[in-house]
């Protein structure tokens, strides 16, 4: 917060995708506090890729998730942490400095804004349902990302948004803001935390075609479970 509005350094990791001091300064700090209590676990960010720890425990780091929205003074943007435990998340939060809103989950435990329970809605069907969703950074590139997806559901629900933040999109289904998100190609920590969060509030993931959902799959469907197979017949169009 104390950057936002200020931000002063700009680089591009791609043609349209950015990274501020803010995303560097906030992983520094994160990694920071896992460091001197856990020195031994490995972890995974979006700045500075892989520890390299021999380690059952990974920590799956997003310091700025919505950079886009951030660097252009857009309050929808997070922070979003997660562990992995021999290969399944078992904790995740994600918290957003605007709104003030933590999301926290524990693996069998339920999830959680602000300390309260929450779940994803009860909407039935796809036509009375709000969906989000978002544009990989290769779209100029790949007209497929997305854009055919994005004009399918347009034409098959109540409304669709998309606001620059995989990690709250996953939030908000999970605590039923919205009905379902889609996306393609993003990392494992654009996902791991809010993939935890939608499971625990009763929700259901998988990847385009219905099956199983890993982090570090390329496709993600995540629903209130009522909808779900609704979304999965029209990504397969």
């Amino acid at each position: 917060m104390e950057y936002l509005g200020k931000v002063q350094s700009i680089d591009y990791k791609g043609e349209i995708n950015l990274v501020t001091e803010a995303d560097r300064r906030s992983e520094e700090v994160v990694m920071g506090i896992i460091k001197d209590s856990y020195p031994d676990h490995r972890m995974l960010a979006e700045e500075t890729g892989d520890s390299g720890e021999s380690s059952s425990f990974k920590w799956i780091i997003d310091p700025l998730d919505g950079t886009t929205n951030y660097a252009h003074g857009y309050p929808c943007f997070c922070i979003s942490l997660a562990i992995e435990h021999e290969g399944e998340v078992i904790y995740a939060t994600v918290y957003d400095p605007v709104r003030e809103e933590l999301f926290t989950a524990e693996k069998g435990k339920g999830a959680y804004l602000n300390g309260k329970a929450i779940k994803v809605s009860s909407t039935q069907q796809l036509n009375q349902s709000l969906l989000c969703t978002g544009f990989p950074y290769d779209v100029r590139n790949d007209m497929n990302s997305n854009i055919l997806h994005f004009r399918n559901f347009l034409l098959k629900t109540q409304a669709v948004r998309r606001d620059g933040s995989a990690a709250l999109d996953l939030c908000y289904t999970a605590t039923g803001r919205f009905d379902g998100f889609w996306e393609q190609k993003l990392f494992p920590w654009d996902v791991a935390a809010g993939s935890l969060l939608v499971t625990e509030a009763g929700g259901n993931l998988s990847n385009f075609k219905g099956e199983n959902f890993s982090i570090y799959d390329k496709e993600i469907v995540a629903s209130n479970g009522i909808i779900h197979n609704q979304m999965i017949e029209v990504l397969r169009r």
